[in-house]
């Protein structure tokens, strides 16, 4: 079973998410979107929005720090274990608490504003399911995982973290993570149920980069409200601006 969990299913992750980002790109490229419902409510989406997102970069960003940056680094720099763990539980606490409370927020906008509501799918409800297991079980393993059940200190970083970097070598360390305790088990489980059905929801946008707007033209923006001076307005001339007084002159 650690075999299966552990050294098949990441990797049979990794291919359905790169075969459906292919294949989104190729058959649904108007569908790759987020399906934004910011005209129907703006107000809380402007708080929870940018809230959800920065925090979710500072969620990402200590997992790629704990997951990378093996244990003999931070010791040979004179990091301890005492030391990363505090930092590492204030400060992935303090961007987990953000994440759930901008996740929330997120959802109580979807649920009670009713034109957001009606746009709102199966898939969307779906994904906003398994994204708020992943979080929430996420912060049960920053809360409550150091300890086994048998009582003993448990590290992540000589457990899910030499398993995560054992992928790249194609040689799982399936025993490393089977020692981790159910709440980092759990959570990867569900991470990876996450992966896999990001190229077929909304969630497909954070892997969109808007690279062809360092090599667009400039666009030119002319305000249509300008009123023209009246030396500048020609009488009876057919584009003549509609509505104004100079030109209801004009036709009168």
């Amino acid at each position: 079973m650690n075999f299966l969990l552990w050294g098949v299913l990441p990797y049979l992750v990794l291919l359905i998410l790169i075969g459906g980002l292919i294949w989104r790109y190729r058959y649904d490229q108007f569908g790759w979107t987020t399906r934004s419902s910011q005209l129907y409510e703006s107000k809380l989406l402007k708080i929870a929005s940018p809230l959800f997102h920065f925090a979710l970069l500072a969620v990402l960003m200590g997992h790629i720090v704990g997951l990378l940056i093996p244990k003999a680094f931070t010791d040979w720099i004179g990091l301890d274990q005492h030391a990363y763990h505090l930092g590492a539980f204030w400060g992935g606490g303090l961007a987990g608490v953000a994440l759930v409370v901008g996740l929330v927020m997120l959802i109580v906008r979807r649920r009670t504003t009713g034109a957001v509501f009606k746009a709102t799918t199966w898939n969307d409800k779906f994904m906003y399911l398994v994204l708020a297991t992943v979080i929430g079980l996420g912060m049960v393993a920053t809360l409550t995982g150091d300890k086994t059940p048998t009582g003993e200190e448990h590290n992540y970083r000589e457990t899910v973290s030499v398993w995560f970097r054992s992928l790249f070598t194609f040689q799982p360390d399936v025993e490393a993570m089977g020692a981790a305790t159910w709440q980092f088990q759990l959570h990867v489980l569900i991470a990876l149920a996450l992966f896999a059905i990001i190229p077929f929801t909304r969630l497909v946008h954070a892997f969109s980069a808007p690279v062809h707007y360092l090599f667009r033209p400039y666009i030119v923006y002319r305000s249509r409200d300008q009123r023209p001076r009246h030396s500048e307005t020609v009488k009876g001339r057919g584009w003549d601006p509609v509505g104004t007084r100079d030109n209801q002159k004009a036709r009168r």
